[in-house]
């Protein structure tokens, strides 16, 4: 570990794997306190939130930033084991990024034996991802509610790209009354537009091209919708025709949804949410726009 020369401050980065130690910081630690949970694997999407987080905690304020690779977020189909966990370099990522704690718990650390609690929301992730992924939200949930438990932190950050897991928590922590502040985060993009993920390093090349057509369908929408067009069949047309340009593309799901609810709009109003994911191969994109 080594100091980090900083504008606002030196920071030393400190990791710990043991939620024992976790708590035994927590304790000591001044706030504000601003939660980053990732599953590592970080990319410049990663790095906008830690930013964003550090500028929340301020001078005073500690950063916290999670990794764990959940288990309880992979299905059947889905290989945990191949999820990729480049430690050091997030760990550089880190530690260049102003981030105060690193905690990296093992499965063993956060799933005991004999495991058998689990925090289900039941009305948002029924749909788009979660009809998709059954028990992924489930997961995402529990994960989320232990970390906050552990880390008890003022504020936790969260990007938009995945903005269903965004609505989740927040409905989590208004139910179950966590003393937590939720932030969001704008998506960032590659220059042609798709959204980070770490997903993406699995792409082909040939795949890598064509995704571009995803972002590139939602900004079309996006003006057709400005224009004065509200036929919900008429805008998921016009990406559906979009989408067929990239002939390696396939649609898992378009839906336009009221923001609260998640569910289906049958005409489009403000504050409706234009959310697709595309499968490229094997690989599994999402993105989604805010149609204001």
């Amino acid at each position: 570990m080594r100091w980090f020369n900083s504008a606002i401050h030196l920071f030393f980065l400190k990791t710990i794997t043991l939620p024992a130690a976790a708590l035994q910081f927590i304790r000591k630690a001044p706030t504000p306190l601003v939660l980053v949970p990732t599953m590592g694997a970080l990319h410049e999407g990663h790095l906008a939130l830690i930013r964003h987080a550090r500028k929340l905690a301020g001078k005073s304020g500690r950063v916290v930033v999670t990794i764990f690779v959940n288990p309880a977020q992979f299905g059947p189909k889905e290989d945990f084991s191949k999820y990729p966990r480049p430690l050091a370099t997030d760990r550089k990522l880190c530690r260049e990024n102003g981030v105060d704690l690193l905690f990296t718990p093992s499965a063993n650390d956060l799933y005991g034996p004999y495991y058998s609690t689990w925090v289900d929301e039941i009305t948002l992730s029924d749909s788009l991802c979660g009809k998709s992924r059954p028990g992924h939200f489930k997961g995402v949930c529990t994960v989320v509610a232990k970390l906050f438990n552990l880390i008890r932190p003022d504020m936790a950050v969260f990007g938009m790209k995945d903005f269903q897991q965004l609505a989740i928590i927040q409905r989590m922590v208004r139910d179950l009354n966590f003393p937590v502040k939720i932030i969001a985060v704008e998506t960032v993009r590659e220059p042609d537009g798709l959204a980070l993920s770490s997903r993406n390093r699995f792409l082909l090349p040939e795949e890598r091209i064509q995704a571009s057509v995803i972002r590139q369908s939602l900004l079309q929408a996006g003006k057709l919708v400005k224009s004065g067009e509200t036929n919900v069949i008429a805008v998921k047309r016009s990406i559906l025709r979009q989408i067929s340009k990239a002939p390696l593309a396939v649609i898992d799901y378009l839906e336009i949804v009221d923001l609260e609810t998640l569910r289906p709009v049958t005409l489009i109003r403000k504050n409706n949410l234009i959310a697709i994911a595309v499968f490229f191969g094997k690989t599994r994109l999402i993105d989604n726009l805010l149609l204001s």
